[in-house]
């Protein structure tokens, strides 16, 4: 084989090469710090790259050995010539201390970060520094004690001009309240899906009332507050209900893609809005049937 050929073919080769990692999805994860104080805020990064090729995903963390979540997620979103950009911040710390290791986070497969050794450590104590002496008890002297009738008399004044007021005040007219009418959670989700389902809407505001109409049902049936909380969190509270692991799955996937297609300008299939439809429906009757 003639030098120009084996040349030929290393450059192929890592053109190839190149091409291959530049069409996969890819997941990598940082810290600011490596060691930090007991309770010293870290922020931890996640990114990820998603080709114009491959389904939008990104990862939920809900907990990490000898660490805790002091905030909320902050995930944002982004176009880029190659694909999406994915990033979510947190903000953990730790009260253990120690070497830690942060563990690896997978999207599927092979697809994963390194994991992130980290030193949790207390606050540096130096035995040659002087102890401070303790300071001797400060008398204060008492203020002086004011005549007590001065008291009295604004008192009586007070309540002289409240009973003037209460007199002279008229009685409003009495009222009577008509009793709202009660409307159940289960009977006010299915219409609305219903309603949903026979108009004809934009992706957006498909996804965003199907997931309205998801929050609104969980909290006037269970009381959890979803009606502000980010999709993270309200994935975290969710966990508390007795369904089914896949329907709970199913729920999850569908309230992520909601938040892609409101946020990252995604545009679902027609099979993803029925699939996504059908998991919502799936899980209030759950949540009705175990209630």
């Amino acid at each position: 084989m003639s030098c120009q050929r084996i040349i030929f073919s290393f450059f192929l080769l890592i053109a190839t090469n190149t091409l291959i990692a530049q069409s996969a999805t890819t997941i990598r994860a940082s810290v600011d710090k490596s060691r930090i104080l007991i309770g010293e805020p870290l922020q931890l990064i996640v990114e990820v790259q998603v080709p114009d090729n491959e389904a939008i995903r990104f990862i939920t963390i809900d907990s990490i050995e000898h660490f805790e979540l002091i905030d909320k997620p902050v995930i944002d979103t982004a176009n880029t010539s190659s694909g999406t950009s994915i990033k979510g911040i947190y903000k953990i710390t730790s009260f253990d201390s120690g070497h830690w290791v942060i563990p690896a986070f997978a999207l599927s497969g092979a697809i994963k970060t390194d994991t992130i050794p980290v030193d949790v450590v207390f606050s540096d104590f130096n035995p040659e520094q002087d102890y401070h002496d303790i300071k001797d008890i400060i008398e204060v002297t008492p203020a002086k004690k004011k005549e007590w009738w001065w008291y009295a008399i604004g008192g009586g004044l007070l309540l002289l001009l409240l009973l003037i007021w209460l007199l002279r005040k008229k009685k409003p007219p009495v009222v009577t309240a008509t009793p709202a009418s009660v409307v159940d959670p289960y009977e006010e989700a299915m219409k609305s899906l219903q309603l949903l389902k026979s108009n004809t809407v934009d992706a957006k505001q498909y996804h965003t009332s199907l997931a309205d109409i998801f929050r609104l049902y969980i909290f006037r049936k269970k009381g959890i507050l979803s009606l502000q909380k980010t999709t993270d969190d309200l994935v975290i509270q969710l966990k508390t209900l007795t369904i089914e692991k896949k329907e709970y799955d199913q729920l999850v996937q569908s309230l992520r893609l909601g938040d892609f297609v409101k946020f990252a300008k995604y545009v679902p299939a027609e099979e993803d809005n029925r699939l996504a439809f059908e998991a919502v429906k799936k899980s209030i009757e759950e949540v009705e049937r175990i209630s």
